[in-house]
């Protein structure tokens, strides 16, 4: 099992009891740890909790960086899946599948 720290903005200044560190009149707050279980067989690299302790500090750091990444991969075009036709199901109800779609050619 490896360990990184946390990636977000703000963590090392969320005051909570986890993140005090040191001695009495020296006290500081750290970036927590994230427990890295790559050789678990369900571990996967590319889940954004591998990088960040909590859901506030991934959104801290997607805030703060946003315009980067959308620099990194600019949509100019819309993303299209092909569907069936829409069809009635015994109830009434409309009900649309996606057909087979080869999803390498079909990236933007």
């Amino acid at each position: 099992m490896s360990h990184v720290w946390c990636h977000g903005t703000e963590c090392h200044k969320k005051h909570t009891q986890d993140r005090v560190r040191g001695s009495k009149g020296s006290k500081v707050l750290r970036t927590r740890k994230i427990k890295q279980r790559i050789e678990s067989q369900w571990y996967n690299p590319n889940n954004w909790y591998n990088w960040f302790c909590s859901m506030g500090c991934y959104n801290d750091f997607a805030n703060k960086h946003a315009d980067a990444m959308r620099r990194i991969a600019p949509r100019n075009e819309p993303l299209e899946t092909p569907i069936n036709d829409p069809t009635k199901n015994e109830y009434g109800y409309t009900r649309i599948t996606e057909q087979e779609v080869d999803t390498d050619s079909n990236m933007g």
